[in-house]
């Protein structure tokens, strides 16, 4: 009997945890899809505190985020993040005055201050990121604003709301000029269909393993 508690205790434990995880992973299952209030709140924070470069349209983005926020069906989300560094370090309002390094370098100190935000939110750090190994293999199309990109980045949201939190969060004010005055950006949302690994899959099949190992473990030492 003694036995039999530990091993169902060891059970409720691992599935309460990978509850938990999961639920770090998609909060949405219990936070459930953004509101139009949600909405307004996180924009018009972003709004007041990000700083863009001058040639960018910030009315035209708030309202493309606006769009893609409003179609928000409560699943995790990966941003590809299509980059090419500028020739220099762009005049941007709000950014560092005395920074000397290169565009390359202000991205890459971004990057590491803004993943961890996003790992305490139930993000990924970055489920692939690369620079790339120069021009185009192919391009489709004759534009040359189609070629040349300096680095790809895939990050994971575990939800809209996620995304938004972190670009209305006052912590982040400070880090996007490095980004912003280092290189011109595309964000692509996507739904992840197909996902290597997927980390509640992974968590799962580690607990299940362990129950067993565990119960085999205890047996042996009963019979021996």
């Amino acid at each position: 009997m003694t036995s039999d508690r530990f091993m169902h205790k060891l059970a409720l434990a691992l599935l309460v945890l990978f509850g938990a995880f999961c639920l770090w992973q998609q909060p949405a299952l219990v936070t459930g899809k953004l509101t139009k209030s949600e909405i307004d709140q996180y924009l018009a924070a972003a709004d007041k505190n990000l700083p863009f470069p001058p040639d960018v349209d910030k009315q035209d983005l708030i309202q493309r985020v606006r769009a893609w926020a409003e179609a928000d069906d409560g699943k995790p989300v990966y941003m590809l993040n299509l980059m090419r560094y500028n020739a220099r370090i762009d005049d941007v309002p709000g950014a560092p005055k005395d920074f000397q390094g290169t565009p390359k370098e202000a991205n890459l100190l971004y990057e590491d201050k803004a993943i961890g935000m996003l790992i305490k939110k139930g993000g990924v750090g970055a489920s692939f990121a690369s620079e790339t190994q120069g021009p185009n293999v192919i391009s489709i199309g004759k534009d040359p604003a189609l070629d040349h990109w300096s680095r790809v980045l895939v990050i994971r949201y575990s939800s809209r709301r996620h995304f938004l939190e972190l670009i209305s969060d006052p912590a982040y004010a400070p880090i996007e000029p490095y980004k912003m005055m280092a290189l011109r950006l595309l964000l692509i949302p996507t739904s992840g269909d197909l996902i290597t690994p997927d980390y509640r899959l992974v968590l799962g099949a580690f607990f299940v393993a362990l129950f067993l190992a565990c119960g085999w473990w205890r047996a042996a030492r009963r019979t021996a």
